[in-house]
């Protein structure tokens, strides 16, 4: 079975940084797309950063372009979201994602348990 763990969120002021990351058990980590999602309060879960298995191939919302980065470290099975000069309108739940197509906005079948991150202006 699938496991997805993801730790890193909390309080921060309007531009500072966090490092997200997600670990992954239960399945060939080195195979599988990765990407992170968000979800604000009253808000549907929107894209925000997906990378192929190599990771060779990085995508992102226009929303977090130049300030977010995504990287996996296939030894340890995890994936990072770095974010940077963080805004009051990244304050959301963070979700990892696991599967089989790479791409814009494409997920898998299998989530991680989200993780807060609060951003004060």
């Amino acid at each position: 079975q699938v496991q997805l763990v993801e730790s890193g969120g909390g309080l921060v002021q309007a531009g500072e940084s966090l490092r997200l990351s997600c670990a992954m058990s239960g399945r060939t980590f080195s195979s599988a797309a990765m990407g992170w999602f968000r979800q604000a309060p009253g808000e549907g879960r929107e894209f925000v950063a997906s990378i192929s298995w190599s990771g060779s191939s990085t995508w992102y919302a226009d929303s977090v372009k130049g300030r977010f980065s995504i990287s996996r470290d296939n030894a340890k099975k995890t994936v990072y979201l770095q974010m940077n000069s963080l805004k009051p309108e990244d304050t959301a739940v963070y979700y990892c994602n696991a599967g089989s197509l790479a791409g814009w906005g494409a997920h898998g079948d299998y989530w991680g348990q989200g993780t807060q991150v609060t951003v004060s202006s």
